[in-house]
């Protein structure tokens, strides 16, 4: 029987240890995250899923740790997988697994490596991204492939959207390969780096939005950090504005060139170069509409900066 020690997290994580376990591998480790208190905690639970499993896992904070590789070592895995896990794991533990160790990316590598790929996808106007099992190297998300799956992403798709269409593609991917990867005999090829950019990280702050770009890169920040990611804002006579939803309607021209909120035929409105419909928004955390905008300043334009 295949032995495998999978470091995993979030829903892809939940989706692709489910798949090593109807494959009959003997998933002798799992490591996983504790649960940051301070994170909107919306996505499933690895732990949970290796409790039910009767698994044993494990949530060190540092998975490099020599104590934790030799725990690894001793169990003389074939295979290490990492999905979703947000820790980058080292030579040492690199070089423990016989039949080498595969991680989960959430992009059409080399497209997209690095940080939270599927909402920098949506964020750049990608209209397709997927799942990508590649061999794990030092070097961050730049190791060989062994499958792919591709997954669209259509003009009003949320990040959130994307992300479970991401999680299914993840599953298809590893689904498909893994009798081969047991097997030894699964086809590797070479990334081409040149063809894609690491991205990092993304911050609350990253969500601010700039009224002076077009009305099609805001849709796409909108869309990229909606919730339930932080979601998109600005601050404005009245308050803070964070806006939700929005939508590009193509029949309408915009009121005047300076960027502002203004409310007509029951829609809230923003000029942004074209006009940008705000469907669901907020200020200062209370739900925040056209109406709600002609009760607090009239009829007249909202000054955007």
């Amino acid at each position: 029987m295949t032995r495998a020690v999978v470091f995993a997290y979030h829903n892809v994580g939940v989706r692709c240890l489910s798949v090593l376990l109807a494959h009959g591998i003997e998933v002798a480790l799992v490591v996983t995250h504790r649960d940051n208190p301070e994170e909107s905690i919306w996505f499933d639970s690895v732990s949970e899923l290796a409790a039910l499993h009767q698994v044993p896992c494990i949530t060190p904070d540092d998975p490099n740790d020599p104590a934790i590789v030799a725990r690894i070592a001793a169990l003389s895995p074939d295979l290490i997988f990492s999905f979703y896990y947000r820790l980058m794991l080292k030579a040492p533990l690199l070089a423990v697994p016989t039949a080498g160790a595969w991680n989960m990316h959430g992009s059409l590598l080399p497209k997209y490596r690095g940080r939270v790929p599927v909402n920098w996808a949506v964020l750049k106007g990608e209209r397709e991204t997927g799942a990508t099992l590649h061999r794990m190297l030092e070097k961050p998300d730049a190791g060989g492939i062994v499958a792919q799956q591709a997954v669209p992403i259509l003009p009003d798709d949320t990040a959130m959207e994307v992300f479970l269409k991401v999680t299914v593609a993840a599953e298809m991917a590893l689904d498909g390969i893994l009798p081969r990867l047991v097997a030894g005999n699964a086809a590797e090829w070479p990334q081409d780096l040149s063809l894609g950019s690491y991205f990092g990280g993304r911050k609350p702050e990253d969500g601010r939005i700039d009224w002076r770009q077009p009305a099609q890169v805001i849709h796409n920040l909108v869309r990229a950090v909606a919730p339930p990611y932080p979601g998109a804002f600005c601050d404005t006579p009245l308050g803070r504005l964070r806006v939700l939803k929005s939508f590009l309607p193509a029949e309408l021209a915009p009121r005047s060139a300076e960027p502002g909120l203004y409310a007509e035929h029951g829609m809230l409105l923003a000029d942004a170069g074209s006009v940008l419909r705000l469907i669901a928004a907020e200020l200062d955390g209370t739900p925040f509409d056209a109406a709600s905008l002609v009760a607090r300043y009239g009829a007249q334009k909202l000054p955007l900066a």
